[in-house]
């Protein structure tokens, strides 16, 4: 699963800048990698697939021609100016990195949501969007195994499909279980290329369970929803199994209930946990999520730079925060975070996942020290260069913010 990174691609017209040549030959996958140099890029709409009535998958290239490389599972925070707004969003990889010419993402159509519906409704071949480089942890990586579970339900199959498809394009033996759940049958994702697959690979077994038909398609395989007796049936061999579930909580939540229930070893199971439900208040509406995007924001909290707002009983110390780009200097308690700080002082610094995960609130610390508890969203070499996610950063410090 490692792509090759030799020689430097011409440069030239981003329309022909792409994986197919001026004579309509694929380019070789020698050419250097994406985000090799910066970790911000343009991506360039090659195409546009109707998955199902509400599922589009958008197919991306790099303007420079370079190649993707990353690990099956993980996402990209896409940034897109909405109506005047700059929103980011995170967005499973649902391409596998085993075809790395492209980089692909499925996004479900939200009824009301303002960044799904725009990319339905605007993004064709020749739209330009900016990406960040590819996170997450909730990889095939560091949980190498000969037989897989892979469960998941609505949009949350993107992750395990990126996964399924590089474990099929490197022809592995691996024994694959993948169950995906779905309201009805019109709604199940990828549906003929999963049907398709164990044809040629008999060591992928798929089940789809819907809740019920479509009105133009009655159902005939398994009804209702995930549930003990189900998964029992479907593998016997439960605890022989790494499993990787994505789908909505209350789904992940069941299907933790289930194998819990089952005596199954939990430390073979991983979850993708981030969601827009689960993200905490910090001083203005989240402005990103993943894949799952649009559910309606909770309630705000406005969060308290004064320090005199500090109780007598727990004193908490207070630093500085200088950011120096826009001349502002905030005061910040060592029990919030930057952003918060900054939030409530009336910067808008950029910000999505405020969990530490997507990388959009990533700046240069000038001088200070934090306390940064990050979820992958941020890299090694980064945090040697003094980047930091100010999302998830308390100061320890005086600090002053390249922001």
């Amino acid at each position: 699963m490692t792509v090759a990174r030799t020689g430097v691609p011409p440069r030239g017209d981003a329309r022909t800048d792409g994986m197919v040549d001026d004579n309509g030959l694929v380019k070789p996958a020698w050419a250097t990698e994406c985000w090799s140099e910066s970790d911000q890029t343009e991506l360039v709409c090659r195409n546009v697939l109707d998955i199902t009535h509400d599922v589009k998958s958008f197919v991306f290239e790099a303007e420079g021609g370079q190649v993707f490389r990353f690990v099956p599972g993980q996402f990209v925070t896409l940034q897109f100016e909405v109506d005047g707004q700059q929103i980011s969003r995170c967005y499973t990889i649902s391409s596998p990195p085993t075809r790395p010419h492209t980089l692909t993402i499925t996004v479900k159509r939200v009824v009301g949501g303002p960044v799904s519906n725009w990319l339905h409704d605007h993004v064709l071949p020749g739209t330009r969007v900016s990406a960040l480089a590819p996170l997450g942890a909730f990889t095939l990586s560091g949980a190498p195994a000969a037989k897989y579970l892979f469960l998941s339900a609505g949009s949350g199959i993107t992750p395990v499909m990126s996964m399924t498809r590089t474990l099929f394009d490197l022809g592995s033996d691996a024994d694959i279980l993948f169950v995906h759940s779905a309201r009805t049958p019109a709604d199940i994702i990828f549906r003929r290329e999963l049907e398709a697959m164990p044809a040629v690979m008999p060591n992928i077994r798929v089940v789809h369970i819907c809740e019920g038909d479509y009105p133009s398609e009655r159902w005939a395989g398994l009804r209702g929803r995930i549930s003990t007796a189900v998964l029992q049936s479907l593998a016997p061999d439960l605890h022989e199994r790494v499993t990787f579930t994505c789908g909505p909580a209350p789904y992940m939540s069941e299907v933790r209930r289930i194998l819990e229930e089952s005596g199954y070893d939990m430390r073979n199971y991983y979850e993708e946990s981030f969601s827009f439900e689960t993200l905490p208040t910090s001083g203005q509406l989240p402005q990103a999520s993943r894949d799952a995007d649009e559910t309606p924001a909770e309630p705000v909290l406005e969060a308290d730079a004064d320090s005199s707002s500090v109780s007598p009983v727990e004193a908490v110390t207070t630093y500085t925060v200088e950011f120096v780009k826009s001349g502002r200097t905030v005061a910040c308690r060592t029990d919030e975070s930057v952003l918060d700080a900054a939030l409530a002082a009336g910067l808008r610094p950029p910000s999505s996942c405020s969990q530490g995960m997507c990388g959009t609130c990533k700046t240069t610390m000038l001088s200070g020290e934090v306390d940064m508890q990050h979820n992958g969203g941020i890299r090694p070499r980064e945090v040697a260069q003094n980047k930091i996610l100010i999302c998830c950063s308390r100061p320890l410090s005086d600090l002053r913010i390249d922001g």
